[in-house]
């Protein structure tokens, strides 16, 4: 796929590629010649060769993108620097694949560097990078910043064509067990065919996403592909003038929109059957759930009126795509394998089974009904409830979001709280009212007392933070323990 892409961008000469939330768009022959120059320089210049860790800490845009396609070129494995996860897991996880060489923008460099106080304000904090390894600076160079990349008079290597490690991407893990998924360029190549085969994009189509796993096959396909703006106002301005034909979205960036165009793809986060509704409402002609993990992606896909339609337990995620294999541990984890699914985790052996964390049925038609995470199980009287069971029968038409959490009880046990996140404008007494009825159906697992506000959210995909949740909710109930009970 990214030979393909390669190829389409040579020959898609000024046609525009990559747009921005502003400024002038990037033309495919300029992102072509940015490749060249990028992989030059790293060969000739900096030594790089075939199964070199390569560290990555670049904005999403033209740059990134560049820098993907020049790694690829050389067959080098790009380490994915998250400054979400904070300097001691970074600096543990990078002992695990020191890179020969880091490539920085000038902003992630002043995150690093003088700017880190404001970082820290958006939880977000690096490490100085030169003690992580030999920097250099893409893009535009201010003072303070590395070395720049530079380039070389002569052409780039040859492109390497073997298999081997593609991209490292660290996904959780303490500084004593950091953990690293490690993608081949197989799987990674496989992963990007699915989601062309699931979205068809065609030449003259218009694209808004940022992942690597919607940009790559949208690009390589013809299409146009816009990235998605930061700020929600923004966000819906850009929809409003562009009118894009495919949206890829996380759950919390598309949960404010009100004006939608084209087909709808979320995932990365859970996306009920509500929000789907929500979309289509909003003008999209389609709305699609998507079921993925960093381990292998996609895994499955649903539209919203097939997971409307579903009335059992459980939330609906749809029929494994093609080539993705399941089956159910002794415990119910779900487990998949599949040729988009991860080589191994950095450190262990290869292991072609990706144990997913989540708590599933399949159903006789072989469809994926999700039950939650097996973490998140809340014990109380001896009976296992499982939150991701009944927390879709809580999303009604005026609920943003909702979950179920554990909080200890004085006497051991656990009582199971509702945390419900109206929506802007919801009146809280009718919204109380019109849960009850839920709240009934869950027998057993009918919680001990609801609170409504919001859901703290954690993460780069905004997931919700059950043990922020949990804690939330405690310290409400211990200042009101009875307001609250069911």
């Amino acid at each position: 796929m990214l030979d393909r892409l390669d190829r389409t961008l040579r020959e898609g000469g000024p046609r525009p590629a990559l747009l921005g939330s502003g400024g002038a768009p990037a033309r495919c022959g300029e992102l072509a010649a940015l490749a060249d120059q990028y992989a030059a320089a790293l060969h000739h210049r900096h030594g790089l060769r075939p199964g070199d860790t390569l560290g990555v800490a670049v904005r999403p845009g033209p740059r990134a993108l560049a820098v993907l396609l020049a790694a690829h070129r050389l067959g080098l494995r790009a380490a994915v620097l998250d400054p979400s996860a904070g300097p001691d897991v970074l600096r543990a996880r990078l002992a695990l694949a020191p890179p020969a060489l880091i490539l920085a923008d000038a902003a992630v460099q002043a995150a690093a560097g003088w700017a880190r106080p404001l970082a820290r304000r958006v939880h977000l904090e690096l490490p100085p990078l030169h003690l992580l390894g030999p920097v250099a600076t893409v893009g535009r160079r201010l003072p303070g910043c590395a070395p720049g990349l530079g380039g070389h008079p002569g052409p780039p290597p040859k492109p390497y064509e073997g298999d081997g490690d593609a991209v490292i991407v660290f996904t959780s893990g303490t500084t004593s067990a950091p953990r690293g998924v490690v993608h081949s360029r197989a799987s990674l190549a496989a992963g990007m065919r699915a989601v062309d085969a699931l979205v068809r994009p065609g030449p003259g189509r218009l694209v808004l996403g940022g992942t690597t796993f919607v940009l790559v096959p949208a690009l390589a396909a013809g299409a146009t592909v816009a990235l998605p703006a930061r700020r929600s106002a923004a966000l819906q301005r850009q929809i409003d003038r562009l009118a894009p034909d495919e949206t890829y979205l996380t759950p919390p960036q598309l949960r404010p929109l009100t004006r939608l165009t084209g087909r709808v793809w979320t995932g990365s986060a859970p996306a009920d059957a509500a929000l789907l509704r929500r979309a289509k409402q909003a003008g999209a002609s389609e709305a699609w759930g998507v079921y993925a993990l960093t381990e292998l992606f996609p895994a499955a896909a649903v539209e919203e009126r097939e997971k409307s339609a579903h009335e059992g337990p459980g939330d609906l995620l749809g029929t494994p795509l093609p080539g993705i294999r399941t089956r159910l541990g002794a415990d119910g984890e779900l487990l998949l394998a599949g040729p988009s699914a991860r080589d191994r985790y950095l450190g262990e052996d290869p292991d072609p089974w990706v144990r997913t964390g989540d708590r599933a049925a399949l159903d006789p038609d072989g469809r994926i009904v999700l039950a939650g995470r097996l973490k998140d199980m809340v014990l109380r009287r001896a009976e296992n409830i499982y939150p991701g069971l009944y927390e879709p029968s809580l999303h009604l038409p005026e609920v943003e979001l909702a979950v179920l959490v554990g909080v200890p009880a004085p006497d051991g046990d656990e009582r199971l709280v509702a945390l419900v996140q109206p929506r802007a404008g919801a009146d809280y007494r009718r919204l109380r009212a019109d849960l009850r009825a839920p709240l009934a159906r869950m027998g057993s697992a009918r919680p001990d007392a609801l609170l409504l506000g919001p859901v703290p959210l954690a993460g780069r995909s905004r997931k919700p933070d059950r043990a922020a949740a949990a804690r939330h909710c405690a310290d409400r109930l211990a200042t009101d323990p009875t307001g609250s009970t069911l």
